[in-house]
């Protein structure tokens, strides 16, 4: 019986194109609260209002989030997706803003702090710029996590190269939080997408916009930082 359920299985394609369980939460969760805290600790000067109003609301959706559909993510209704889609909204205006003023600080030749203070600040907001743009390769690929798990859309958005070379991983494998990441890190660290194809041309404009973001914070703050020194 096992060998027949696992034949009828594979017969029916690969995990990430067909209903599996849904992917737990926490990775997400955890992901999100790193940025919050990233966002808590930019200077005043770097944020769009007080300091705590951005992350009290990015926390406050999180919670809700959570407590909705705790464990593993299976459910998809309308109003759960606006608020995971609300929360990165929220998450990207964040880090515009901080990028701007960070720009907009450097290029006017205002006071930035010392050299440590600088590359601290600069450091977070590539690091807030990540985050944000891994929840939302995550969040909107196939049309996010929930749908992932139910299987409804085939056509994927990021074709990861265990897409295309099915025998070389697990018959179950399918992309999970960390695999989005990976993806976000090395699109901000390498200026391009790596090993992770993008298909959809929203996809391609949030790499190119990521990419930008990380370009431009990394030239100014080290050249400002040298010249601070």
């Amino acid at each position: 019986m096992p060998d027949e359920i696992e034949r009828l299985t594979g017969a029916l394609g690969p995990a990430w194109r067909r209903r599996t369980r849904g992917e737990h939460r926490w990775p997400a969760t955890t992901a999100i609260a790193v940025m919050i805290a990233l966002q808590w600790t930019l200077p005043e000067r770097l944020t769009l209002g007080p300091r705590w109003l951005l992350p009290a609301i990015e926390l406050t959706i999180a919670v809700v989030l959570f407590a909705a559909d705790p464990g593993r993510i299976h459910r998809d209704t309308p109003a759960l997706r606006m608020l995971g889609l609300g929360l990165i909204a929220v998450a990207s205006l964040g880090t515009a803003s901080s990028v701007g003023l960070l720009v907009h600080a450097i290029a006017t030749g205002r006071e930035t702090g010392s050299a440590a203070d600088l590359l601290g600040a600069g450091s977070a907001i590539y690091m807030i710029n990540v985050l944000t743009f891994a929840v939302w390769f995550w969040e909107l690929d196939r049309g996010g996590p929930a749908r992932r798990a139910h299987g409804s859309d085939p056509y994927p958005d990021l074709l990861f190269p265990a897409m295309t070379a099915p025998g070389m991983v697990a018959k179950d494998w399918e992309p999970r939080f960390l695999d989005y990441f990976y993806v976000a890190f090395t699109n901000a660290t390498a200026f391009s997408p790596t090993d992770t194809l993008p298909l959809s041309r929203w996809v391609k404009a949030a790499m190119a916009l990521e990419a930008g973001i990380a370009l431009v914070t990394a030239a100014l703050v080290i050249a400002r930082a040298v010249n601070v020194l």
